[in-house]
């Protein structure tokens, strides 16, 4: 069967009837390959799958939408290609339940930086598809989600939002926004800084494996 996007996936080393899954987002102009790296390093008993973003911005990288300067470069994110890329990942998620023995209620997205944006509107717009969420260096972006998204019932997400206090890509004034708006909506979250820019220390790494144990 062919998938709505590309992917590489590490088999669960302890096989359950059903696995969970961990589904990894890269950041804008990177690829599949990047936080695969990390899938060593991750819980046995899952599958982990990371997912190339579906715009080509050549020579190996990808984005899950386009981000525009204007004349004072200032930064425009296209909303329409996100909210795109938004449903398409709820499709290849759907897809990869059908490919494989998937637990369905036990799926986490983990997203760097422009995967994080993504990853927490996908959660708020479908929280009965996805029950957790690591998202780094990244920030929730309100225009992202579904129509009447504070309706939606939260009871059973969680998420773990990690950032650099010296991130020059996204200021982690952004990220701190965040935690209040999920507190609000009654999603069980955890909010960390770490002093680097924009990356994953190992500290934050081990934090988040922390979380997903």
């Amino acid at each position: 069967m062919e998938l709505s996007l590309e992917y590489q996936v590490r088999s669960p080393k302890i096989v359950l009837e059903k696995n969970p899954l961990l589904l990894l987002l890269h950041g804008y102009g990177s690829n599949e390959a990047d936080l695969f790296s990390f899938a060593s390093e991750l819980p046995d008993e899952y599958y982990v799958i990371s997912a190339r973003a579906p715009y080509d911005l050549q020579y190996g990288s990808y984005a899950w939408y386009a981000i525009n300067f204007d004349a004072d470069q200032n930064k425009f994110s296209d909303h329409d290609q996100a909210i795109l890329s938004r449903d398409l990942v709820v499709r290849f998620i759907e897809e990869l339940k059908v490919q494989f023995p998937i637990d369905s209620s036990n799926i986490t997205l983990i997203g760097f930086s422009q995967g994080s944006i993504l990853s927490f509107s996908i959660a708020l717009s479908y929280p009965n598809i996805v029950q957790r969420v690591g998202a780094l260096s990244g920030y929730l972006n309100l225009d992202l989600n579904s129509e009447n998204y504070q309706n939606n019932d939260y009871s059973n997400l969680k998420i773990f939002a990690s950032h650099g206090t010296l991130d020059q890509v996204i200021p982690v004034e952004w990220a701190r926004k965040t935690y209040p708006i999920l507190k609000k909506l009654g999603i069980n979250s955890t909010y960390k800084e770490y002093p680097i820019g924009h990356g994953v220390s190992p500290q934050n790494f081990f934090d988040l494996k922390d979380w997903l144990q």
